[in-house]
């Protein structure tokens, strides 16, 4: 087992694996390392991949973009990681490459798509879609019945309320209260949430 990616969010994934007592992790793959070492653990650079080909990964990469092209780039058996203090209601669905981090809350019949962040202390309520590779920030809230589109971004403590849709690639700043439909490409902020720009973060 390899975690691509030896920053900050390799290493909150490597706590967890640490945690979980679940499978051997052997090391870090990062196209550009940050050191030899992590936690004791070797960091390889990305060019020894194809000796980890087939093996099990998880990338720990906290830029939706980045992590896309690193999955999209590398053969590998990817899974998912559940901090155990968070709550994942057994209806809930999680895709592979998924991280559920601690206190996060996952509630019933929602579905989280491939290589997701749901972070710290994140809810996210019943009834939810949320597609690949999005990121929940710490302490962000989503109510039920909430569509997000691939490769958003939720903020650091962000509200959204029931049945909102948020478009793909969008980004919902800090603290934001986001009242009404999200299109895609938007960059949303405020409290009530308004459209500043839109970027193409894809």
């Amino acid at each position: 087992m390899y975690i691509f990616g030896a920053s900050g969010q390799g290493k909150v994934i490597a706590s967890i694996l640490k945690v979980l007592k679940v499978a051997e992790l052997k090391g870090f793959i990062d196209d550009n390392p940050p050191s030899d070492a992590v936690f004791g653990l070797p960091v390889a650079h990305a060019s020894a991949m194809n000796a980890v080909e087939n093996q099990s990964l998880i990338i720990g990469i906290g830029n939706n973009a980045n992590r896309k092209k690193v999955a999209e780039r590398l053969n590998a058996h990817y899974f998912s990681v559940v901090h155990p203090s968070a709550a994942v209601c057994e209806s809930a669905v999680l895709g592979s490459g998924t991280v559920v981090m601690p206190n996060a809350v996952i509630n019933a019949d929602t579905t989280i798509g491939k290589h997701c962040i749901i972070n710290s202390g994140a809810v996210v309520e019943h009834d939810c879609t949320v597609a690949d590779y999005v990121h929940i920030s710490p302490n962000a809230a989503l109510a039920g019945n909430i569509e997000i589109g691939e490769g958003s971004h939720v903020g650091l403590g962000a509200v959204v309320l029931p049945g909102v849709k948020i478009g793909k690639w969008a980004t919902i700043g800090a603290g934001t209260v986001v009242l009404k439909d999200v299109p895609d490409y938007a960059v949303v902020v405020g409290n009530p949430g308004r459209i500043i720009k839109y970027t193409n973060a894809e």
